[in-house]
């Protein structure tokens, strides 16, 4: 049974926000991003916005990324690059990916729905600062 999606622009807003950003931001983030337009936007509605979009299963959590929860609208199968050093989340889309689900299904005799993977490293800016 489909339930009945309570309608709200700010609600939209922030699912806007985020399926524009590409920089898998946080709640913070983008509460900071859409303050301005909306003043009577709380962080608690950020983060209750985020939650219901979860388990709606429109976004997914990236992870924690100096201390904050990270979060992605792009739902289809992919892994996140974390730099350790800058906080930068990157998408990570590999052929390779696929065949993992392929293999685990083959290895347990289940069906694999979902993945979630994260490399974590220095990334090519972060890389470059160092070497100078």
């Amino acid at each position: 049974m489909e339930t009945a999606r309570k309608h709200s622009k700010k609600r939209e807003a922030i699912l806007e926000a985020l399926r524009s950003a590409k920089d898998h931001p946080s709640a913070e983030m983008l509460y900071s991003r859409l303050k301005s337009v909306y003043p009577d936007l709380s962080l608690g509605t950020v983060y209750r916005n985020l939650a219901f979009f979860i388990n709606d299963g429109e976004i997914t959590r990236v992870g924690t990324v100096a201390g904050q929860e990270r979060y992605d609208a792009d739902t289809s199968p992919h892994a996140h690059f974390i730099c350790r050093r800058c906080g930068r989340v990157l998408d990570v889309e590999s052929p390779a990916l696929e065949r993992m689900d392929e293999t685990v299904e083959l290895e347990t005799g289940g069906r694999v729905t979902g993945h979630s993977l994260s490399f974590f490293g220095e990334c090519a800016d972060c890389l470059v600062e160092t070497a100078v």
